[in-house]
């Protein structure tokens, strides 16, 4: 009779034994599964996953109307993504030694890769919102952190550095060198230069339409005719060609 009443007792350790290994067993398949990672709740969330989602080039907000965003703005909201730390091959900010090379190559080919984007980077950083001007500045405030001495654009085109800009000159100028390519023959049914018969339809919609349709780019012209200067400037293209055909 006492061998019958020690056995239940033997069995209880057993048991608390059995449950600790099992324990165990699980927490050490739970690490094995999760690569050695701490999985928590905020990692979890849909606000995380979302924000590890965001796609290259995203633009955080910024109080600065449109087209009005200084180069420290469009860097911290964008181009940090990837120039902060030096991502897919590209210069990181401040770093003289690597920026050296790019800012020899020139204020334009510098402008003309970051506007149509070069190796790893979209045109524009991914930021297609961005103006030109804007995405200048950011070269400028970029390369001058790099070694450069470039000048931003100034925000709110020539007339906020004090210069005033001369429709006639600056037109004339973008046209001979960009839009001469298509209106001085009429290829691509462009209309040709000076033909009041060809521009007399279009001058209907104004010259703000004509700015706003030739900004977007129009049947087989592409956005500001592949103009990759100032909107103002570009916008002295068009009064050029306007006042010529009238």
């Amino acid at each position: 009779m006492s061998n019958e009443t020690k056995a239940p007792g033997k069995i209880v350790p057993v048991l608390l034994g059995v449950v600790v290994l099992l324990v165990v067993a699980v927490y050490l398949l739970a690490k094995l599964a999760t690569g050695g990672f701490d999985v928590n709740a905020e990692v979890m969330t849909k606000e995380a996953v979302a924000a590890r989602l965001k796609p290259v080039g995203e633009a955080k907000a910024s109080d600065a109307p449109p087209g009005m965003k200084t180069g420290q703005q469009v860097y911290e909201g964008i181009c940090i993504t990837c120039h902060g730390a030096g991502l897919a091959g590209s210069p990181k900010f401040g770093d003289a030694g690597a920026w050296g090379a790019r800012v020899a190559k020139g204020w334009d080919t510098l402008t003309l890769h970051a506007l149509q984007g070069f190796n790893a980077m979209p045109a524009k950083g991914g930021a297609a919102d961005l103006t030109d001007d804007e995405v200048k500045r950011a070269v400028a405030y970029m390369g001058n952190a790099g070694g450069g001495k470039f000048t931003e654009p100034p925000v709110g085109g020539a007339a906020a550095a004090g210069a005033a800009l001369d429709p006639a000159v600056a037109g004339k100028k973008v046209y001979e060198s960009v839009c001469v390519a298509c209106h001085a023959t009429g290829a691509a049914g462009a209309p040709k230069f000076g033909d009041k018969a060809a521009w007399g339809p279009r001058l209907g919609k104004g010259l703000d339409g004509l700015i706003a349709s030739a900004t977007k780019g129009l049947n087989a012209m592409p956005p500001k005719g592949g103009f990759t200067g100032s909107d103002e400037e570009f916008k002295a293209a068009v009064t050029y060609l306007t006042n010529a055909a009238k």
